[in-house]
């Protein structure tokens, strides 16, 4: 899987980066949310805790996707702004089975 960045805007009202990025993933099925994730806060040196994966949505017949994704500065500026179900499509397996139990 390949991931190109498109566009990178500064959006300092909501004290975030937005990212437009394209998703390439020839012969592979589509990617899940938190492979995306760890590669996008790998190119980007992020925090994990920090980067939301909003949507990726894949073209038909092709190996290419389209997403959006956004970093925000502050863990508090994330919980203000970030839906429910958008934060829990970001979390990781292993923290919601800890937390159930």
């Amino acid at each position: 899987m390949e991931i190109n960045i498109i566009k990178k805007t500064e959006n300092p009202l909501l004290d975030r980066t937005e990212i437009d990025f394209e998703c390439v993933y020839q012969g592979e099925s589509t990617p899940k949310i938190l492979d995306v994730k760890s590669k996008l806060v790998a190119m980007l040196d992020a925090d994990k805790n920090l980067l939301v994966i909003d949507t990726v949505k894949p073209h038909f017949g092709e190996g290419k996707a389209k997403g959006y994704a956004k970093v925000y500065m502050t863990a508090e500026s994330l919980n203000d702004v970030e839906t429910e179900h958008v934060l829990n499509k970001n979390k990781e397996a292993s923290a919601e089975k800890s937390e159930e139990e």
